[in-house]
């Protein structure tokens, strides 16, 4: 099988790059899916319906979100009748929305994803290990799922790779969000799981992590606030990583990043 997944979208200029380049992802590499996080899409903060279905409509398969996903009021409706954008799993019981789901592509084949969050630097929220745990007990990978792709969208880089480390072999891909910077630690680990911390943000990075740098400059250096947070609006570099799989075992026989446009340097998977 293969999998693109994207970093965070980020305003404005992360929505645009994301759009545009989708259709050359979709020729270049033709992925069964494609998954993104979209919780900073809404101007930096939350996901409208009208920008997820706008994903939807253009090749997207699953929206993943995060600590922002409720910025947006209208997400707590939305979420209820979207069953493709999921939340954090380990939020607590009566939460609106799911915090995993499966696709299935043209052919049958079936993709579990899952959405958790950190707990180091973050709000303290349910035990992301033991949600994880017990949804993939539920979903083995090799004979429930064909895929297992699990967004771990945390501050600490030591957790995300502790979450792919105790997942390796039971999941396809374990892929970090929330830092907005892409890491340079694409590999496959030992059980076959293929783990990146960070896929990075698709957003201007001629920014303070895709906001604009004037006010983050401004309270870093007088701890004072002059102005509310805006994204950066220049052109936007698109993130995320390739993966693909064994069908029979689900487990990864590559992966490798993405980034497209803006002012990182380009690299893209080759055939």
């Amino acid at each position: 099988m293969k999998v693109v997944y994207l970093g965070d979208i980020m305003g404005r200029s992360g929505r645009n790059v994301v759009l545009e380049r989708l259709p050359e992802i979709k020729e270049r590499l033709k992925p069964d899916f494609i998954v993104v996080n979209g919780e900073n899409a809404a101007a930096g903060f939350g996901i409208t319906g009208k920008i997820a279905n706008e994903l939807f409509e253009n090749g997207v398969d699953v929206i993943s979100t995060g600590n922002h996903v409720w910025d947006q009021k209208e997400t707590k409706t939305y979420i209820n009748t979207e069953k493709r954008m999921i939340r954090p799993i380990n939020y607590p019981e009566g939460t609106p929305g799911k915090g995993s789901v499966i696709v299935e592509d043209n052919r049958g084949r079936k993709m579990l994803v899952v959405n958790a969050m950190g707990r180091v630097f973050m709000d303290p929220l349910d035990d992301p290990f033991k949600a994880v745990d017990q949804e993939l007990k539920k979903y083995p990978l090799g004979s429930a799922v064909k895929f297992v792709l699990v967004d771990m969208h945390a501050e600490a880089t030591s957790e995300k790779m502790a979450m792919g480390q105790y997942l390796d072999g039971r999941a396809s891909l374990v892929v970090g969000t929330h830092s907005h910077i892409p890491t340079a630690d694409a590999q496959i680990f030992d059980g076959g799981t293929a783990y990146q911390t960070d896929a990075g943000m698709c957003g201007d990075y001629d920014s303070v992590i895709g906001m604009d740098k004037v006010e983050p400059i401004n309270r870093f250096t007088k701890k004072m606030r002059a102005d509310r947070y805006s994204p950066a609006l220049g052109e936007a570099t698109l993130c995320g990583v390739y993966v693909e799989t064994d069908d029979k075992t689900g487990h990864a026989t590559r992966i490798d990043p993405i980034r497209l446009g803006g002012r990182l340097k380009e690299t893209f998977p080759e055939n």
